[in-house]
């Protein structure tokens, strides 16, 4: 992978992250909906049943 190639997936990688960050605050919010809080829930209680069935 030349220098060339390097920077132009940098590039994109910057683009979509600046994207997707611009997306997330200009979406409109709904009052009481903690979307990040529901996620963090979500994955507690998955690896809660992972380790669950893992014993």
């Amino acid at each position: 992978m030349n220098l060339d190639s390097r920077s132009f997936l940098k590039g994109v990688g910057m683009g979509m992250a600046i994207g997707a960050s611009m997306g997330m605050l200009m979406a409109p919010r709904k009052k009481g909906d903690n979307v990040i809080g529901k996620a963090l829930k979500a994955a507690g209680e998955l690896a809660d049943n992972i380790a669950d069935a893992l014993r």
